[in-house]
């Protein structure tokens, strides 16, 4: 039930999602988002030591960054409401966007069991963490979400570098990675459903295509609800975060995204592909607190292949 008498038990998907599944081939369904978090949800999110969320930085661009904390650094003291007790630090490109009034997304995932819920909403106060009155909660499946296992360790941050391009570093990271998260917004005036999300994505090591600044990224089958496809389309700024989950190292980048709809000879399993121009980038060494073992792929994802996307037609 909803907390709230009369408050609709879910809300409809927004103008550029219902879009995006018109392109896809796909017909709208129901939107199965609440505008409040149900119990387990709640308990989910005060289970978890990390976090991670979008922003909007200085100039109105998505922001993708990680938050984490001892057991309990996340709670939910009612329905609309999550308190985390982290900040991140003050050179992350995403903590000029976390203010009282702005708009956050948030994604809680348990790589441990593969489970993960979304809320997004808004910040209604900031201090020495974050107080986030949601508006939009929804659960996603488990699909392409490998396993691990975390380990705390001390964070040894040195830091945030901003990269002129994109060096060798930030390519081997991105080429090998299994991984990575997508900040999003909708554009103004779409309607009571949009605002910031962050979602994942995931594949087989080397399933992110990477030439020079030129990001291309296969769209594999998911919950059919395109929340991040339709925020692009609307508008395509969108800042994508990886993880070095050897060395806790943070890669947050931000660039402008086409989408393909009907790519000829994508990889196994992808519908779409989607590219992505890089044009800022940050590192934050050792600023993810944690060693990882990891476990397994999930099935959805060796049942994908890989192929050279960044050799493919880009024109």
């Amino acid at each position: 039930m909803s907390p709230q008498d009369g408050a609709p038990e879910f809300l409809s998907f927004h103008e550029d999602e219902r879009a995006a599944q018109r392109l896809a081939g796909q017909s709208p369904g129901r939107a199965a988002i609440r505008p409040f978090m149900p119990d387990q949800h709640r308990t989910f999110f005060a289970g978890l030591p990390y976090i991670f969320a979008a922003a909007l930085d200085e100039r109105g661009w998505p922001i993708g960054t990680a938050l984490s904390g001892d057991a309990g650094f996340i709670r939910s003291p009612d329905p609309t409401t999550l308190r985390i007790d982290a900040l991140p630090s003050a050179g992350d490109p995403a903590s000029p966007g976390l203010v009282e009034g702005a708009e956050i997304g948030m994604i809680g995932l348990d790589f441990t069991n593969r489970r993960h819920n979304r809320a997004n909403g808004t910040l209604v106060a900031v201090d020495d963490g974050l107080t986030v009155q949601v508006g939009q909660s929804f659960g996603n499946c488990a699909q392409y979400i490998q396993t691990r296992t975390p380990s705390p360790r001390p964070p040894a941050s040195s830091g945030v570098e901003e990269l002129s391009r994109l060096d060798e570093t930030a390519h081997a990271l991105i080429s090998g990675a299994d991984t990575f998260f997508v900040a999003s917004r909708s554009r103004a005036g779409v309607g009571s459903g949009g605002g910031l999300d962050m979602s994942h994505r995931g594949g087989r090591p080397g399933f992110v295509g990477v030439a020079g600044e030129l990001l291309t990224i296969p769209d594999f089958r998911g919950n059919r609800f395109y929340n991040t496809l339709g925020n692009l389309l609307g508008d395509p700024r969108a800042g994508l975060l990886f993880i070095d989950f050897g060395s806790g190292d943070l890669l947050q980048l931000q660039g402008r995204v086409s989408i393909d709809w009907a790519p000829a000879g994508a990889p196994a399993g992808a519908e779409r592909l989607w590219r992505m121009t890089v044009e800022r980038a940050w590192r934050q060494r050792s600023a993810f607190p944690f060693t990882w073992t990891f476990g397994t792929y999930a099935p959805t994802t060796l049942a994908t292949a890989i192929r050279a996307v960044d050799r493919m037609d880009v024109e």
